[in-house]
């Protein structure tokens, strides 16, 4: 009995011993943080009245969560730089001096961690359904590099800045202090595909901005979005309008006479922008023009700048 006890202890120990632990539970995988899905860029320079209003409207955002405010300030004497003690919620990257805005798109679109960029004028008030229904579109329409809405004052009525892409005889308008010409909008149309929206309010896809390299840095303050406009036309791609998505415009008046560095600044990248699509001796001959009109004007530190190329910061063009 007892050596059939100690067969049957035996037998029990092996059948335990062949019987595999419930296996552990797998560990739940980490929830992934979805990051935000559009980063809005403001370029400001002094501008801290229009920036907080800017500011208070995107807060508003539908599926605000999911949209990343990042500002750039060119070095701004104003309150501007000291705003995100207001708004923690926003990125603040402060520039020691104004590079013109240029190089401050450059920064803030290299910073974004959206793949798709909202570049907005501190101008610019949005609506709580601006950025969800601007990003909606330019997801559906596929052959679009861009899309925006449509300006309109504090009324409701359009302001319509949309212009053909710059030639050099409407460069050297504007360059001479002329309104440029604008493109009319069929406001009846669900969208409209427009050539020159400028960047007051342009939501465009980043994977494009990183596809021409970035906004070139030959230029400072002006013309980098004709630039964008004339590589989505050579991209053969579209810039597309919607006028039933729509942000209200507070312009800026200034009382004080424009700068010459400014005006400088303009002419040098207009003529970059003839020399780039139009031929070195264009842009040359550009350059030399507005030179001479400054000089005739007796404008010595537009003409000085223009000669030297002189940049906003004071260091020189190459």
């Amino acid at each position: 009995m007892a050596l059939s006890r100690l067969r049957d202890t035996k037998k029990e120990a092996r059948r335990e011993e062949s019987i595999e632990p419930d296996p552990a539970p797998y560990p739940e995988s980490p929830v992934e943080d979805a990051g935000p899905k559009v980063t809005a860029i403001l370029i400001v320079y002094n501008q801290a009245e229009s920036l907080r209003r800017a500011i208070q409207a995107l807060e508003r955002s539908n599926d605000r969560e999911r949209l990343e405010i990042l500002v750039v300030d060119c070095g701004s004497q104003d309150e501007s730089p000291q705003l995100d003690v207001e708004y923690p919620s926003v990125t603040m990257m402060r520039l020691p001096h104004h590079f013109g805005a240029t190089k401050a798109m450059n920064i803030g679109t290299r910073t974004a961690k959206a793949e798709t960029i909202f570049y907005l004028s501190p101008a610019v008030e949005v609506a709580p359904d601006t950025v969800t229904k601007l990003s909606a579109a330019l997801e559906q329409e596929s052959d679009a590099a861009a899309v925006c809405p449509l300006l309109v004052d504090s009324e409701g009525r359009p302001v319509v800045k949309v212009q053909r892409i710059p030639t050099p005889a409407s460069l050297a308008a504007v360059c001479r202090g002329d309104a440029p010409p604008t493109s009319e909008i069929d406001l009846t149309q669900e969208s409209v595909a427009v050539e020159y929206p400028g960047i007051d309010a342009l939501m465009v896809r980043k994977q494009f901005v990183k596809g021409m390299n970035y906004f070139d840095g030959r230029y400072g303050q002006y013309w980098a979005d004709a630039d964008l406009a004339m590589q989505v036309r050579r991209a053969q791609k579209k810039i597309r309008l919607y006028p039933g998505i729509r942000v209200t415009y507070h312009p800026e008046p200034s009382t004080q006479p424009e700068d010459p560095l400014l005006a400088a600044d303009r002419a040098l990248g207009a003529a970059e922008f003839v020399g780039k699509y139009n031929g070195f001796m264009a842009g040359l001959g550009f350059r030399i023009s507005a030179s001479l009109r400054a000089l005739g004007r007796l404008d010595l530190r537009q003409f000085s700048a223009l000669v030297s190329g002189q940049k906003l910061d004071g260091s020189q063009a190459g």
